[in-house]
């Protein structure tokens, strides 16, 4: 018999083994918590719904970025600020990078979950509006600072898809977009990815 699991990272990676293999649909929370050696009370103690499982600890993540905004220089410019604490939001240690792999695969590419995507986004813009409005001196849902939100997104996204086509490196990815969100996008041929 399976020891039961520990923590909220092996739940997360046995559930994506298990959405790997026989799909997001046709996997129960159930089959989740048979397979962790846990009860269905236990997973739920961790996720409100199935649907929160593939995005992980994302409202932690959320409170880290909105510490890592606190922290920047005033005399940054708020897109360099908004690229920066992206680039941190997306510091994964290399062991979880294969998981993190999967995860947006999953949250990117799985219709059921579409919905339940755009609620994660809209927290996630929200953050970066908050950190754009303060340094503009803009309301959080002036025009402004929900276009820098919206516009964050999208580069962000469109990263992840690259990245997942095999495009190369997340951090290179996220870094150059960034950029070249930041000298307007088409002035693209001034952007230099700074490399890690």
């Amino acid at each position: 018999m399976r020891r039961p699991v520990t923590s909220r990272a092996e739940i997360e990676h046995i559930a994506l083994d298990l959405f790997s293999a026989r799909g997001f649909d046709t996997t129960t929370v159930d089959d989740i918590a048979a397979a962790a050696g846990i009860g269905r009370r236990t997973v739920f103690r961790y996720y409100a719904s199935k649907n929160d499982i593939p995005w992980g600890a994302f409202d932690e993540q959320l409170d880290r970025m909105r510490e890592t905004f606190a922290a920047l220089p005033d005399d940054l410019s708020v897109l360099a600020g908004v690229r920066a604490a992206v680039l941190s939001f997306n510091d994964v240690h290399p062991d979880e990078l294969p998981w993190h792999r999967r995860r947006l695969r999953l949250i990117l590419g799985t219709p059921a979950l579409q919905a339940h995507s755009t609620l994660r986004y809209a927290a996630w813009r929200r953050v970066v509006a908050e950190y754009a409005g303060r340094r503009l001196g803009l309301p959080v849902d002036g025009l402004v600072p929900q276009a820098i939100g919206h516009a964050s997104l999208g580069v962000a996204l469109a990263a992840y898809e690259r990245w997942l086509e095999g495009g190369g490196d997340l951090h290179t990815l996220l870094d150059e977009v960034f950029r070249a969100l930041e000298a307007g996008l088409d002035r693209t041929a001034d952007v230099r990815p700074s490399g890690r």
